[in-house]
């Protein structure tokens, strides 16, 4: 594997880490990245932005993605303010654990 090119060892690596979240596609941990990068932007997504996301998949895909995260433990629905109508969508501290491992993951590939 060393021969190989570092983002064909970073796959390898982050496969690894993907896998212990089962039930979880790639269309899942695609969603978990655009909702994790709008958080730290300042901009969380609410639920209906997230479900409007047509590069990702289909509104009703992205429903059932959004409850499969929520399920997993990555994503909570949370409420601002006092608007106790709007929920949006927050990664959680297993989530940032996920994120840190990917991290970890493309240093390791970088120094094979």
């Amino acid at each position: 594997m060393a021969n190989s090119p570092v983002y064909l060892r970073f796959l390898n690596l982050s496969q690894a880490i993907a896998s212990e979240f089962e039930g979880l596609d790639l269309t899942a941990l695609r969603l978990l990245e655009t909702i994790a990068v709008a958080h730290t932007q300042g901009k969380p997504l609410t639920v209906t932005d997230a479900m409007s996301l047509s590069a990702i998949a289909s509104p009703a895909t992205l429903h059932r993605k959004i409850d499969a995260l929520r399920e997993a433990g990555l994503i909570d629905q949370i409420f601002e303010g006092t608007n106790r109508r709007t929920k949006y969508l927050a990664p959680t501290k297993a989530a940032a654990k996920y994120f840190d491992s990917m991290g970890k993951a493309m240093t390791t590939a970088l120094k094979m």
